[in-house]
C-alpha cells in the first residue's frame, strides 16, 4: 500500500477521533510531543519486547510499535481533559492535531514504508518541513492551553 493512502487514512482517523470527543488541541499536541520523547527513549526495547511477545521482528513491527508510542499519550487524553464548545474550534482544533499526530508519525514509519507514486512529491514535502510543523504545532498548542479557562475552585475553603 502506497505511504500517501496510509497517510490519508490516519489523517481521517485522527482527526475523526478528535473532532468527536471535543478535546482541545493544546493538551492533545503537548501530549503527542511527549509521546515522540517516550518512543525516542523506549522505542528500541519496545521492540524488542513486542518481538519477545512473539510479533515478528522487523521494521514494519518497528514502526507500528513507535507509532503506537507516540499516539498513545495523546489516544489517552481523548477520553479527559478540556473540551471546545463551538463548531469552530472543534474544526480547526482536530486539524491542528491531525497534522500535528502526522508530523510526528512521519520519523517512526519512515522505518517501514517508502514513499512511491503520486504521494511520494507530498510525502517528502512533509518530511523536508517536519521540523516547522512541530515547532509551530507546538507553539500553538501552548497558546490553546493559555486560552483554556481553568476550574473553579470552590468557595467552601472560606468559609467557617
Amino acid at each position: 500500500m502506497d505511504i500517501f493512502f496510509i497517510f490519508i487514512l490516519l489523517a481521517v482517523v485522527l482527526f475523526v477521533l478528535s473532532y468527536i470527543h471535543k478535546r482541545r488541541f493544546g493538551l492533545l499536541g503537548l501530549a503527542l510531543a511527549a509521546g515522540s520523547l517516550l518512543s525516542g527513549i523506549w522505542g528500541y526495547n519496545a521492540g524488542l519486547i513486542a518481538g519477545g511477545l512473539g510479533a515478528p521482528s522487523g521494521a514494519v513491527t518497528t514502526a507500528i510499535v513507535l507509532s503506537v508510542i507516540v499516539l498513545l499519550p495523546a489516544v489517552i487524553l481523548l477520553f479527559h481533559g478540556p473540551t471546545y464548545h463551538n463548531l469552530f474550534g472543534r474544526v480547526i482544533g482536530a486539524g491542528l492535531f491531525t497534522i500535528l499526530a502526522l508530523a510526528f508519525l512521519i520519523e517512526p514509519l519512515s522505518h517501514a514504508l517508502m514513499p512511491q507514486g503520486a504521494g511520494a512529491d507530498a510525502y517528502n514535502w512533509l518530511v523536508d518541513n517536519r521540523n516547522y510543523i512541530i515547532g509551530f504545532g507546538l507553539i500553538a498548542a501552548v497558546v490553546d492551553l493559555f486560552m483554556t479557562k481553568p476550574a473553579h475552585l470552590s468557595d467552601k475553603r472560606h468559609k467557617h
